[in-house]
C-alpha cells in the first residue's frame, strides 16, 4: 500500500508554519530571518531539507538531491545547459516537498509559530496551507539575479565563482550560469498569478527592509497577536 496523507491533516499540523516564496534577489531570505527574531518565531532558511541525513537518500528515489554526489565535477553542473538545469532543479523541488512538509511539522510540534523560506511550489501550499499563512515575494524584473547574483557576500556564492574561476573558460562559464536565470521553461510558475498575497520588490538600491517586513507582518497578522 502506498502512504497518502490527506491534506487537511498536514493542514492542521502546519497550522503555525508561515510560508514565503517567490522570486530569488526578492528579499525572502532576510524577511525569514528578520521576521523569526521580531516575532520570536522559528527561523527555517533556505534548504532547510538539508538536515535529512545525506546517508539516508536514495539515488533511484531522490536522484536531484543525490546529483552532487554522483556528478563527476563541479564543472559538469556549471555547464549545465539551461533546459537541463531547469530540469535538475525542477528534480530537487519535487523530492524536498516531503522531506520539506514532515520536518516542518516536527519542528512546529513545540507550538512556537514557524516561519519558512520555502522552495514548496505554490500548487502544493494550497492544499497543505491558507492564504493568510504564505505570502509569494517577486522581483521587478523577475531577472534580476542575472546580473546581481554575485552581490551578496555569503560562502555559497564565493565558491560557485571559484568554481566558475576554475574553468578552462570562466567567461564562457559564467555566462552559461547566468543563463539559467533568464531561461523560461515550458511549465512556468506564474509567481504574480498565484492567489495568494503577493509583495513586489522593485527597488534594489534603497534599503526597504522595514517597509517589506511591516508589510509582511500585517498580511500574516503578526502584529496583532
Amino acid at each position: 500500500m502506498k502512504i497518502q496523507i490527506s491534506d487537511n491533516i498536514i493542514r492542521h499540523y502546519l497550522k503555525n508554519v508561515y510560508f514565503i516564496n517567490g522570486h530569488s534577489y526578492a528579499g525572502k531570505s532576510t524577511m525569514v530571518r528578520m521576521l523569526a527574531q521580531r516575532f520570536d518565531m522559528v527561523h527555517c532558511g533556505e534548504n532547510y531539507h538539508d538536515v535529512f541525513p545525506r546517508s539516508k537518500l536514495s539515488r533511484w528515489k531522490q536522484p536531484g538531491l543525490c546529483y552532487f554526489d554522483t556528478m563527476s565535477g563541479w564543472r559538469e553542473w556549471l555547464n549545465m545547459t539551461p533546459e537541463e538545469h531547469w530540469t535538475w532543479t525542477n528534480q530537487v523541488s519535487k523530492e524536498c516537498v516531503e522531506i520539506e512538509i514532515l520536518e516542518l511539522i516536527r519542528v512546529a510540534a513545540a507550538g512556537k509559530k514557524v516561519i519558512v523560506d520555502t522552495n514548496i511550489p505554490p500548487d502544493v501550499l494550497r492544499e497543505i496551507s491558507s492564504y493568510n499563512r504564505v505570502a509569494i515575494m517577486i522581483c521587478d524584473p523577475p531577472d534580476v539575479c542575472a546580473t546581481r547574483f554575485f552581490d551578496r557576500e555569503d560562502p555559497d556564492k564565493k565558491f560557485i565563482m571559484e568554481q566558475i574561476r576554475l574553468c578552462p573558460d570562466p567567461e564562457a562559464t559564467l555566462q552559461n550560469f547566468n543563463s539559467w536565470a533568464l531561461y523560461h521553461p515550458p511549465l512556468e510558475t506564474d509567481w504574480a498569478h498565484t492567489g495568494f498575497f503577493t509583495y513586489t520588490r522593485s527597488d534594489f538600491e534603497n534599503d526597504t527592509r522595514e517597509e517589506m517586513l511591516s508589510a509582511l507582518a500585517g498580511h500574516f497578522g503578526l502584529e496583532e497577536q
